[in-house]
């Protein structure tokens, strides 16, 4: 294994690290309708776990409000009961044909703990971004040590992988404050 294969392995799994943390901001809720919301959310189809965006279409057709039209009306009901078991805290309204959700308006403490949870988020992303370049950095040694690479080669590649880390961290940061800006906006 040479240094750009051990950098480039890290730098995909310092990747991976921030489209979770992209993929968890998305799921927490600011006040405003988003699909993510609820496509992530599993409905039982007939037997099988199936998650919602698969089963229907998901609009926002304002920023209050998410209506999910289900292609098999038979579904609405599951939808309604996976929904009802999330987290999310909201009621859907159906008609018989769509789900209608009505985001409410965020307090300002639910608005102060979100805040918290996010800030959670993205410190756990940055220990991921370490505990990869922690990684890398004993496989780097690890091939110092064989005589695979030059003690220069290692130094050099434990900067480059330090620069990646701080790249990535620093996407990170940016990421948590325009989901701060997001959960605190009236």
């Amino acid at each position: 294994m040479t240094t750009k294969e051990v950098i480039h392995n890290a730098e995909d799994k310092m990747k991976k690290v921030i489209d979770f943390v992209t993929r968890e901001f998305s799921g927490i809720r600011t006040g405003r309708a988003s699909p993510a919301l609820v496509e992530g959310l599993h409905v039982d189809y007939y037997g099988t776990p199936t998650l919602i965006k698969q089963l229907a279409s998901i609009s926002v057709p304002d920023v209050h409000m998410i209506v999910i039209q289900p292609w098999d009306v038979s579904a609405i009901a599951e939808i309604e009961k996976a929904i009802l078991k999330s987290n999310l805290g909201i009621n859907p309204f159906n008609d018989g044909k769509i789900i209608r959700l009505s985001i409410p308006a965020l307090s300002k403490e639910r608005r102060q703990e979100l805040t918290k949870v996010v800030n959670k988020i993205a410190e756990e992303g940055r220990i991921s971004l370490r505990t990869v370049r922690r990684d890398a950095k004993e496989l780097l040694e690890k091939l110092e040590k064989d005589k695979t690479i030059s003690e220069d080669d290692k130094f050099t590649s434990i900067d480059e992988l330090q620069k990646h880390v701080d790249k990535y961290i620093a996407k990170i940061d940016e990421l948590l404050k325009a989901k701060d800006k997001e959960l605190l906006e009236f």
